[in-house]
């Protein structure tokens, strides 16, 4: 916030400035309308996560699920990112039996590689497979948080969530523009 000798000015996430008002007068500038808050792009073309990777407890359900049997997360978020080609029950079992052999995590390393190629979404906090390999169950939230945020229902298949944008029921999210110097 930027305090002038005129009053207050308030920046927008677009970079217009609008002034605060008093109670009970007319806004000179009315506000324009914004985005969900939760996609900000930067000047590269990279897009910040909607949550951050240790904020399993924001979806309480699916950190439980997660913890007690990552591969039902995992295939969930390898079907919907493989745009159906992997079958949920299928990228599971493989995730399940590669779990026995400690090589997990490079396989969901690679569904990661491609959720942040298809979203533009930033390589953070260090290199997708550092991330599988440190915090597995951290990161398969985190991906099936994005994927949720982003308008698709994680629990109904890649098939019904196409039908589902088909019909016109979900709409993708409206991306903001960073801050640019």
């Amino acid at each position: 916030m930027n305090l002038s000798h005129s009053g207050r000015e308030i920046y927008g996430a677009d970079g217009h400035v609008g002034h605060a008002t008093a109670p009970g007068f007319p806004n000179p500038s009315p506000a324009p309308p914004y985005a969900t808050p939760y996609v900000v792009q930067y000047p590269d073309g990279t897009i910040r996560w909607s949550t951050g990777l240790c904020h399993c407890t924001d979806d309480p359900a699916n950190c439980l699920i997660t913890c007690c049997c990552p591969c039902i997360t995992f295939g969930q978020i390898a079907e919907i990112v493989s745009k159906g080609s992997s079958n949920c029950a299928v990228s599971g079992t493989l995730y399940a039996l590669l779990c026995f052999t400690g090589l997990s995590c490079l396989y969901s390393c690679a569904y990661r590689s491609r959720l942040r190629a298809e979203y533009d979404l930033e390589e953070s906090p260090c290199a997708d497979c550092l991330v599988h390999f440190c915090c597995e169950g951290c990161s398969l939230c985190q991906e099936y948080r994005e994927l949720k945020n982003r308008g698709l229902d994680m629990g109904i298949g890649w098939e019904a969530n196409v039908d589902r944008q088909r019909r016109g029921l979900t709409l993708p999210p409206v991306v903001v523009q960073g801050m640019t110097k």
